[in-house]
């Protein structure tokens, strides 16, 4: 992942610093959406693969969120700009970035929404005979393969999904809740435990 890391991280500091040239011409929304466009949905994209990924590309990529950030709202090089990602971005770090995705695609498959490559990866543990009257089944969770692996295993989405889905509140887990107010409570949840009370919970993207 190091490598792809470097390669999203050199598309988008050439983004950030063409951007830079003409800031002053912009409004702040204006530069919101490009950065939006350029920087951010690159670090988004396809980031589900990120999951359980080394410390180093971790670091590579929210630092070009932080330069994002800085170059939105003109923040310098000697303050922080975690209060920046937090009370004026409201942005998420990779990591929960990351988490988001992975949540988001395993709704999907558990509420049967998904491609059908992914049919039979999520199991509730209420499906699997003998377990249906666990605990662990009234609060919708799902079963938790076993992996040989200790570095690549775990990284996978049929590993990786279960585990993320069965740390998520059993709120976000409940059957009748829609995709729009699952991905909405899932950024508030998110962002809670990123920022922990460094600031108000809001739930814009």
């Amino acid at each position: 992942m190091k490598q792809h890391a470097n390669t999203v991280a050199r598309s988008c500091f050439y983004q950030t610093r063409q951007l830079r040239s003409v800031r002053r011409s912009l409004t702040f929304d204006a530069l919101h959406t490009l950065v939006h466009a350029l920087i951010n949905s690159n670090v988004d994209y396809c980031n589900a693969v990120l999951y359980g990924a080394p410390a180093y590309a971790v670091r590579r990529l929210q630092d070009i969120l932080k330069a994002a950030a800085r170059l939105i709202t003109g923040t310098r090089l000697n303050e922080h700009v975690t209060p920046v990602l937090c009370d004026t971005l409201h942005w998420l770090p990779v990591t929960q970035r990351t988490d988001y995705k992975i949540a988001l695609m395993t709704y999907s498959c558990v509420h049967g929404t998904s491609a059908a490559y992914f049919n039979g990866i999520c199991r509730p543990v209420a499906s699997v005979e003998g377990r249906a009257m666990l605990r662990s089944a009234n609060y919708g969770e799902l079963v938790e393969p076993q992996t040989r692996g200790k570095h690549y295993g775990p990284r996978s989405f049929s590993d990786a999904a279960p585990f993320v889905w069965n740390n998520l509140p059993r709120q976000l887990r409940n059957d009748d809740i829609s995709r729009e107010q699952f991905a909405r409570d899932l950024k508030t949840f998110l962002f809670a435990r990123a920022y922990s009370s460094a600031a108000p919970l809001r739930t814009s993207v």
